[in-house]
């Protein structure tokens, strides 16, 4: 099968100071690796696809590799801020929801490589796991007091999946305009959950 053509950036008049280019060019870099793989990926794809020559990519990212897991990191990072932000705010119940969401809107093609693409990456599936383990430690403090611990890490693992995949399928299937409609029904969703397995296997 073809692989599709990268899109290719808009030309820009002035230099991006040197944060900037270098989000620019992890977003673009996101896209190429959730379109092709990453043995499909080229940095001159991702270069094309910034809208700069190779060299410059080459300033911001030693390698294909490295570049790879910087964006992983920039998402999860990203993802991390939000959630503690929403906790302090008061938001327990919808903390993570909103945050995994949040995300997604901000860097919808890392965010699918995080979550969908890299464990499947020979070269990244470990750290991908590493992170996601680091994910479902929030997951553990919720069920931990409210179902058996036989079944405790199946619940905390079953949930963190649960609401990967909401989101997921919430970017490529709905707008943004009802966004909050999901937080809503998110929400929902998971405090029913917990509840039904609390009833089901209380400690």
């Amino acid at each position: 099968m073809p692989v599709p053509a990268l899109p290719l950036a808009a030309p820009r008049t002035a230099p991006l100071p040197r944060r900037e280019r270098r989000e620019a060019i992890l977003a673009a870099a996101a896209g190429a690796f959730a379109r092709a793989g990453y043995a499909a990926t080229s940095m001159e794809d991702i270069a094309a696809a910034s809208g700069v020559t190779k060299l410059i990519v080459y300033r911001h990212f030693d390698s294909k590799e490295a570049l790879y897991r910087s964006v992983l990191e920039q998402v999860f990072a990203r993802q991390a801020e939000l959630f503690v932000d929403n906790i302090a705010q008061g938001l327990q119940a919808a903390g993570a929801t909103r945050a995994l969401l949040a995300v997604g809107r901000e860097w919808p093609d890392g965010f699918r490589l995080l979550w969908r693409h890299a464990a499947r990456e020979p070269q990244f599936a470990d750290y991908a796991h590493d992170l996601r383990d680091i994910a479902v430690s929030a997951a553990r403090e919720v069920v931990a007091s409210l179902v058996a611990a036989p079944v405790a890490e199946w619940a905390a693992q079953t949930l963190f999946d649960h609401l990967v995949d909401a989101v997921l399928n919430w970017l490529d299937y709905a707008d943004a305009s009802i966004d909050e409609q999901f937080v809503a029904l998110e929400t929902a969703s998971i405090q029913a959950t917990v509840t039904a397995w609390a009833t089901t296997t209380p400690r």
